[in-house]
């Protein structure tokens, strides 16, 4: 089969750029190695900065976010026995919106699905071919098992860390910047009313804890722990006991309300860079390019800017016949994904217990200032509520 563009993977990267690329009448097909079932019950992300919110506002995807999302103004940052409140909007005009990935994934297959183009889902041995040459195809195998290949124009890498698009460039041309941190993070799924009407960033000598929600009725909380920590070390009593002791329950009057654990896990943290992110007729977007520790909530922000940045280069260079986008796409990409890695590092650099106390009191200095600073709290606010997708 002949497409214009080939998206190889249907996360939330994939399924945007799919619908970008429609709306300008760029014909598009869509593979992914997992069920519809498996990609809709991934639960991820929550936060959505000010500008990815415009943005799907302006290509129509945003009615459920702006009906059933919530719009916080700010977050709390917490250490023993202290709460701040940081303002995004009096700092700096703009707020974020709580709208679990989980539902923007259904609002992106069903925009899928009533633009009639293709998708391909459990698509086995994804290969990419030809990426240098003027007619790049990827191959596979369908849930039916018949071998398949799409020729095209492009291909977009959109499969995340583990997906075969970025092995497709070659070793003298790639190179990776890599973090990993000493640190997991233990999440947790709670039916149970969110105890903070916004998220809850808290510094504690046991380790870091963040109280965040994905809906009125459902809280999403995380804590700290080795990274070869065991689940199993990990009762529902003890994740209850240890959120308690670091979120401050019983301080001023503050209750965490406690409620039955829908799942848990531990995710490992790092931070990854791999440039290029265009290779030939290649382009990489999303966790196939980078990955960020999700203290700052960057990553599924970064996943839209990308491909906002690569459809508007898609369209010039397909439809209009003007390639300087899509040959910037890369440079101009790059320049925000360091900047939002940079503050990704940051703040997880800041409310992570590690080192002796002599870092501990460099941390617990710097969330002093930056609550008591005009200049620090706005810094922060700037990069949280989301710089411009251009940036």
């Amino acid at each position: 089969m002949r497409t214009r563009v080939a998206i190889v993977g249907a996360g939330p990267a994939g399924l945007l750029l799919s619908h970008l690329l429609d709306r300008e009448g760029i014909e598009s097909v869509l593979l992914e190695n997992r069920s519809e079932d498996y990609v809709l019950g991934r639960i991820r992300a929550g936060v959505l900065e000010s500008s990815s919110v415009d943005l799907l506002e302006e290509v129509g995807l945003a009615d459920r976010i702006r009906a059933e999302g919530k719009q916080h103004r700010g977050i709390y940052l917490q250490w023993p026995h202290e709460r701040h409140h940081l303002d995004f909007v009096e700092h700096v005009g703009r707020s974020v919106w709580i709208y679990g990935q989980t539902e923007l994934t259904k609002d992106l297959m069903t925009a899928r699905k009533a633009a009639g183009q293709r998708s391909f889902y459990e698509a086995a041995d994804v290969r990419l071919h030809d990426i240098d040459a003027d007619h790049p195809s990827v191959t596979f195998i369908d849930a039916g098992g018949t071998p398949r290949r799409v020729e095209a124009e492009v291909i977009a890498g959109c499969d995340g860390f583990h997906g075969p698009s970025r092995t497709m460039l070659p070793a003298p041309v790639q190179k990776v910047w890599e973090r990993v941190y000493a640190y997991a993070w233990l999440g947790v799924l709670a039916d149970v009313a969110p105890s903070t009407d916004e998220l809850i960033y808290a510094w504690h000598p046991d380790g870091f804890a963040l109280h965040s929600m994905r809906s009125e009725t459902v809280s999403r909380l995380y804590l700290q722990v080795e990274p070869d920590d065991d689940i199993a070390n990990w009762s529902d009593a003890r994740i209850w006991d240890a959120l308690a002791a670091r979120l401050g329950h019983g301080q001023h009057g503050w209750t965490l309300q406690s409620g039955p654990v829908l799942e848990k896990s531990i995710l490992p943290m790092r931070s990854f860079v791999s440039t290029p992110m265009r290779h030939g007729r290649l382009f990489l977007a999303g966790d196939a390019a980078h990955i960020v520790p999700p203290t700052g909530a960057k990553g599924l922000n970064l996943a839209i800017a990308d491909v906002t940045l690569l459809s508007r280069a898609l369209v010039s260079w397909l439809r209009d016949g003007d390639s300087g986008l899509a040959e910037a796409y890369s440079e101009t990409a790059l320049r925000r994904v360091w900047r939002c890695t940079h503050f990704s590092w940051w703040m997880t650099s800041m409310l992570h217990r590690s080192g002796d106390d002599f870092d501990a009191q460099l941390q617990l200095s710097q969330l002093r200032w930056v609550v008591s600073s005009h200049a620090g709290a706005s810094g922060l606010a700037e990069n949280y509520a989301g710089l411009p997708i251009g940036y």
